[in-house]
């Protein structure tokens, strides 16, 4: 039965619904190689001496886990392997699950009825990086040391609850009880993936795939979308595991056993919280106050206020769109993003905000290679943090109305072909290719949408929130052009004509 629903249903054959294969990949190997790790990894803090084969630390203190982790890593059969395509592919899920919710954010997939399923993606990204922070300080060497003291000085900058927070986390003081309190947090991050995942895979099962605008190709989900899917799935999986067998990463034998008192110069967070790093470095120095018998201290507030907000609205987007743009239509049928001015203007922002604060992560790299200050770096990411969305905004939103036009101008007037003709009154101009049903059906634009009108209420009175929702929705659509509608060439050009 299931696989008669499969095969009548249809699925848009587009390369953006390959991202949600190529993160089922990273999942499938996070999963194989973390079963065969856990029996084989030792999650515990006590100190034991090394007597491995590993000649440059014989004799050195460090706690099971990292003994452990070298254990696998030079001497179990193939340890080396599942541990690196397991890093590998906890680098790669993030990315995958990003560019999911680009391709969601702009084409408008995550309206009705669609709005639970951009919840369980965005839940995905922080189960994502809630197994990848957590996994990278497990092997206790000095680099996931450093970034474990780093977490604890932000804890402590919390004003009235870090240091309740810290100790929570650690088990008391520095490094404490870390490793035991990681590795459930760990495991249970996992688990809290594969429960989003099918929950995500059971809502969208349930109704048909959102298609794109015009006469997309669609094939049957099975067997022609499954074996797509299944040969995509099975080539990203062995890139891992070939990744895994060829690129080193994380050498724990070359950064030694973690030590309080010690830090790794150079050190650098995995890419995916590289913004959180970047957040906290462009805060200006001195950025603290006394109150209430506590020192305040901004640069530790303020990024955290920051991220977190970013973060909150990335979650509930779909909520404020839908309240300013008054549309609470199923929608089938995706957007272009150049339809959509406002909503990919936002989109751009968000991506040189985010990409300002993870730059801002390695300004010391940057620095040192570019020869450049790096109090000059910093200056200029806190530059660009502030002014690169406002303009990235205008910019794109300019060019999305531009692209509106040249869409326009093909719809009533067809393709240019370079063919020249001569009329008969000795004029010249030049031979357009009118455009088939697809590619009108693409052109032509959404459906029409009037913005939100404010109007009185029982009392004769316009409250300030809808007058509010009112100016908000009336900017959400002044840029976008009306649709052409599904006109013939000649009715466009002379409706277009008359005005």
């Amino acid at each position: 039965m299931l696989r008669a629903k499969l095969a009548a249903r249809r699925v848009p054959l587009h390369w953006t619904n390959m991202f949600g294969v190529i993160a089922l990949a990273c999942v499938f190997v996070l999963f194989v190689t973390g079963a065969i790790l856990m029996f084989a990894y030792a999650p515990s803090s006590e100190t034991v001496a090394y007597h491995g084969p590993y000649v440059p630390l014989a004799g050195a203190e460090m706690s099971k886990a990292l003994e452990s982790t070298l254990y696998i890593s030079l001497e179990m059969p193939g340890g080396i392997l599942l541990r690196q395509a397991h890093h590998w592919a906890a680098l790669l899920l993030p990315a995958a699950i990003m560019l999911q919710m680009v391709v969601a954010f702009f084409t408008g997939a995550f309206r009705r009825p669609r709005r639970l399923s951009w919840l369980l993606l965005f839940g995905l990204l922080v189960a994502a990086l809630l197994g990848g922070w957590s996994g990278y300080a497990l092997p206790d060497d000095m680099l996931s040391g450093t970034g474990l003291r780093i977490v604890e000085g932000i804890m402590l900058g919390i004003p009235v609850v870090g240091t309740w927070l810290s100790r929570l986390l650690f088990g008391g003081g520095f490094p404490g009880q870390i490793i035991e309190n990681l590795y459930p947090l760990h495991l249970a991050s996992g688990v809290l993936l594969v429960v989003l995942l099918v929950w995500r895979w059971w809502d969208a099962y349930g109704r048909e795939p959102a298609r794109f605008p015009g006469e997309a190709r669609t094939v049957p989900a099975w067997p022609n979308f499954a074996v797509r899917a299944g040969g995509l799935f099975a080539a990203a999986t062995a890139l891992l595991f070939l990744i895994g067998g060829t690129v080193t990463i994380a050498p724990v034998w070359l950064y030694g056993p973690a030590s309080p008192g010690d830090a790794s110069a150079g050190s650098q967070p995995d890419w995916y919280t590289g913004f959180l790093d970047g957040a906290l470095r462009l805060v200006p120095p001195g950025w603290e106050f006394e109150l209430l018998g506590r020192t305040w201290t901004l640069a530790v507030i303020v990024p955290l206020l920051v991220v977190g907000a970013f973060l909150m609205l990335v979650a509930v987007y779909p909520f404020i769109e839908e309240w300013v743009s008054g549309d609470s239509r199923a929608q089938d049928v995706l957007d272009r993003p150049r339809n959509v001015p406002i909503r990919t203007g936002i989109g751009v922002a968000g991506i040189v905000f985010f990409g300002a604060l993870w730059g801002a992560g390695g300004a010391d790299v940057i620095a040192a290679q570019l020869n450049f200050s790096l109090e000059g770096v910093i200056t200029a990411f806190q530059v660009l943090v502030v002014l690169g969305p406002i303009i990235a905004f205008d910019l794109t939103r300019r060019v999305c109305v531009a692209l509106q036009k040249k869409d326009r101008e093909t719809v009533l007037h067809g393709y240019e072909t370079g063919r020249i003709v001569r009329m008969p009154g000795g004029g010249y101009v030049e031979v357009h290719r009118e455009l088939d049903a697809q590619e009108r059906g693409r052109l032509v634009g959404p459906a029409p949408i009037e913005p939100f009108i404010a109007r009185p209420n029982s009392d004769g009175r316009v409250p300030l929130v809808n007058r509010v929702r009112a100016r908000a929705s009336h900017l959400f659509y002044e840029d976008r052009l009306a649709p052409l509608g599904g006109q013939s060439r000649p009715a466009l050009r002379a409706m277009e004509q008359g005005r």
